[in-house]
This record gives structure tokens, sequence and C-alpha cells, in this order.
């Protein structure tokens, strides 16, 4: 290998490093809820959209400053969460998981019609003066990787490193997994149900509002954006649906993989190995690992 290929591979690999850590900021959702009230959020790939909809709409229908119009977003997406579990989830109570899980469907098309309507169906453009275009630093040495989503990278870290601290050290986290193990025990050591997944499903909103904004500011914000959560899913069965952490690596994993897989394998079978990589592995991790890397193993006793 000479030294144009192996920088060609070192690119190819980064651009896939930055693109799994932007599948793991929608992961990252999925986890927070799955891991704190057992609901697969089949919405959270539309709560992204809803709520980069939502600070475009604030900036340019009110003339929101971007400060405000965040701060804005994120008010609505906690006002949005206590609307879910006050109108949704306090009626689905030790529901069975299949129940919740088709509410959440309803809830996806829900809040995109919202959306639509009070926003509009057109592509925004999203300029929130995050960089864009190479990093020269790279770029002079012949590697091409975009500033934005170095960004995103150095925004998923953080992002990973105070939910982890969250869950793990603080009275909410610990409340947090209590009802996700099971709701009546919770209750009966007097845990309020009801404000625990207000709180994570604002959390979940936050995580939304990052991941919708990095997503609307690479390519627009549009209604498509609400399809990032199907490439989430790969993530989620190979890092483990309970893993925070697990959400990270598993996007590195896919993004990664099928970089390579398109450029290296992709010629000799017809290309676009790209779109279905990321289902096949995680449909081998399923047959093999169906935890996850991270995932706690579920022991049933009989």
């Amino acid at each position: 290998m000479n030294m144009l290929d192996f920088l060609f591979f070192i690119e190819v690999t980064l651009s896939g490093l930055m693109a799994g850590v932007m599948y793991s900021l929608v992961a990252l959702g999925f986890v927070l809820i799955f891991k704190a009230s057992g609901i697969f959020n089949f919405a959270q790939g539309v709560m992204a959209l809803f709520a980069a909809l939502t600070l475009v709409g604030l900036m340019e229908k009110f003339g929101f400053p971007i400060w405000l119009a965040i701060i804005g977003t994120i008010a609505v997406m906690i006002a949005l969460a206590w609307l879910i579990e006050r109108v949704m989830l306090r009626q689905l109570v030790n529901q069975e998981p299949i129940i919740l899980f088709m509410a959440t469907i309803g809830l996806a098309y829900v809040l995109e019609g919202m959306g639509d309507i009070l926003w509009g169906s057109d592509v925004k453009v999203l300029d929130l003066g995050i960089p864009q275009g190479a990093w020269e630093w790279l770029y002079d040495k012949g590697v091409y990787i975009e500033k934005l989503e170095m960004f995103a990278a150095g925004t998923a870290a953080i992002m990973v490193a105070f939910l982890a601290v969250f869950f793990q050290k603080t009275r909410i986290g610990r409340a947090l997994r209590a009802v996700a193990d099971d709701h009546q025990a919770a209750l009966s050591v007097g845990i309020s149900l009801h404000t625990i997944w207000v709180i994570v499903w604002s959390v979940a909103g936050i995580v939304a509002l990052v991941a919708g904004i990095m997503w609307g500011s690479k390519s627009g914000v549009q209604f498509s954006l609400s399809l990032i959560a199907l490439k989430a899913l790969p993530v989620l069965i190979l890092g483990g649906f309970t893993s925070v952490p697990g959400a990270i690596i598993g996007g590195m994993i896919i993004g990664v993989g099928e970089k390579l897989a398109e450029v290296y394998v992709g010629p000799f079978v017809g290309g676009a190995i790209e779109n279905w990589f990321a289902y096949m592995l995680a449909l081998a991790f399923l047959l093999f690992r169906p935890q996850g890397l991270f995932g706690e193993k579920i022991i049933e006793r009989v």
C-alpha cells in the first residue's frame, strides 16, 4: 500500500467514524427512553425532525436570535414530554410492550403532521454558525474531513459523558433504572412514575434537538430527516438497547463498516453496499449476540 492509498484509507475510516457519530446521536434518544422506561420509542427520529423544524421556525417566523431559539425549542420539547406523559403514557402503565411500541408509532405520525402544519413542508436551511467545510489541518495532509462532523463528534462525546454520570451517579438516574426494572416495585418505594417519564422524555427530546441540529446543518431540515431513525436501529442492535456508550461505539462500527465496505467491496458486487450493510451486520448480531456488545443479557427464570 503506497502513501496515497494509505491516506485514502485513513480518509474513508475517519469519514465513517464521523458518520457513525451522527447515527449515534439519534440512537442515544432510543437508549435513554428504553433504558428508563422499557419503551422502544419509534418516534425518536420524528422528534429530531420536530425539534429542528421548531428551531428553524422560531428563527425564521418570529425572528428569535440563535440562543433564544435554542432555549425556546428546549422548552417546547419539555412541554411535549409532559403532554406525552399526560395524554399517552399515563393511560398505558403496565401494558404490554407491543402496545407501548404501537403508541409511539402513532406519536410519530402525530408529530410529523404537527410539524407540517406549524412550520410547513419545504426544505429549510439551518445555519447556527457551526463550522463548515474541510478541516484545514488534515486537508493539508491529504485527508478530507468535514468540520461539522468533527463538531458533532465532540458534542456526542460530551453528551455521553454527561449521560453516563447522570444515570450512574445521580438519584434521578437510579430512579430511572428502577422504573425500567419494575414499575410496580418503583411505585411501592415512593418513586413517581409520571415524574420520571417526563424527565426521561425531556432529556430524550433535548438529545433529539442536538441530533436534529447536526443533521439539519449537514443536509437541511426536511421531512426525510425522520428516516435517520431507521439507520439508528442497527446501531442499537450492535451496541445494546440499554447502553449509552454502546450507542456511540455501535454507531462508529456501523459508520466505518459501511464506508469501507462500499469503497473496497462495492465495486465487486455492483455497489450500493452502504444501503444495506448495517442491516446485514445487525442480523448477524441478532443470530449470535442478540443483546449487543454492551447490552444486558436477559435471563428468565422459570
